[in-house]
């Protein structure tokens, strides 16, 4: 019983030393999202963190525009960027989860 435990404990702080290096890693996945057209572009890295915003000339003429531009092209970055974390954070927990019935179903 006890090699069973020391076992699993074993195997999830390897798991959780998989998840940190994964992390880390996603600090250096950069992620582009661009508004219509062009005009705005951003630059997110998949732990969400903002690298980089470029702005077409034409849109600082129009603050009202700027700021729509700014909102939905963030918003559509950091979904991105979501989508990228989690799919790659799930798949080193699910590999590093012990075989526990029913448990399968939470990874998918």
């Amino acid at each position: 019983m006890f090699g069973d435990m020391m076992g699993m404990m074993g195997k999830l702080k390897e798991t959780q030393q998989k998840v940190e290096a994964t992390k880390k890693r996603l600090d250096t996945v950069t992620l582009e999202e661009s508004s219509s057209e062009d005009l705005l572009k951003v630059v997110i890295t998949a732990n969400r963190e903002i690298k980089q915003i470029t702005i077409d000339d034409s849109l600082l003429e129009d603050k009202d525009q700027l700021e729509d531009f700014l909102i939905l092209t963030i918003n559509k970055a950091i979904a991105k960027a979501t989508q990228v974390n989690e799919t790659e954070l799930a798949a080193v927990a699910k590999e590093g989860m012990p075989n526990i019935p029913g448990m399968d179903s939470l990874f998918k």
